[in-house]
């Protein structure tokens, strides 16, 4: 089995990018990162589906992104839209993925791997840039050459298998792979038990998938 490194936020497309891997043979080192996000009852969420879905190993790095603000995910005095709203929405974290997707590279080149996956979907999504298909090949040649193995053997890929995907798309497909959604937390302004608003942009996309795809949500609301 290859190793591949997945990117695990405990969110419902980050599980289903865990079940694609395992099922397409990858050995999975899951990876999250705790940046100082209000909704940190995720990552409770990562280590549990990290553990149904076969991961090999799950690390959980801490990052001071909260150090500096600058969206309401970061910054408690910063509210969390629970409307929809114009342009990019103050859920944006500044760089998120660019350092998320810089730090599961260090570690798949130590590992002696070349795949990195990242549940990123431009889609279904909240306006976020670095969700984007040019955002990933942009990051995909970076690391190329940006790393000893990538200059000197070449071949890192970054898949996002879900990047052009709807979110009933996703949740029909990982229904297929045996993911349990219930185990997952999407909710940006989740209780420390995981349980969601029911308001916010993440709430409202994640219902309208089940929705759509006609499939009974197991989400836990509070």
């Amino acid at each position: 089995m290859k190793p591949a490194v997945i990117l695990l936020s405990g969110g419902l497309d980050s599980a289903t990018v865990l079940a694609i891997a395992h099922a397409d043979g990858y050995a999975c080192h899951a990876l999250s990162l705790d940046y100082g996000q209000r909704h940190n009852a995720e990552l409770a969420a990562a280590a549990r589906v990290a553990k149904s879905l076969g991961a090999v190993e799950h690390r959980v790095l801490k990052l001071g992104l909260s150090d500096f603000g600058g969206s309401a995910l970061t910054d408690a005095s910063i509210a969390v839209p629970e409307s929809p709203t114009e342009g990019i929405p103050v859920t944006y974290v500044p760089a998120r993925n660019t350092v998320m997707l810089a730090l599961a590279l260090a570690w798949t080149e130590l590992l002696g791997s070349r795949d990195i996956c990242i549940g990123v979907n431009a889609t279904d999504y909240s306006g976020y840039p670095d969700c984007r298909p040019e955002f990933i090949q942009a990051f995909e040649k970076l690391a190329n050459l940006a790393t000893r193995a990538g200059v000197e053997q070449g071949n890192f890929r970054v898949h996002a298998p879900l990047v052009e995907l709807s979110k009933s798309d996703i949740i029909q497909l990982g229904n297929r792979l045996g993911v349990d959604y219930a185990q997952t937390v999407s909710c940006y302004q989740a209780t420390a038990e995981g349980l969601a608003c029911g308001r916010c942009d993440a709430c409202r996309l994640r219902r309208e998938g089940f929705r759509a795809a006609g499939i009974p949500d197991p989400t836990r609301y509070a």
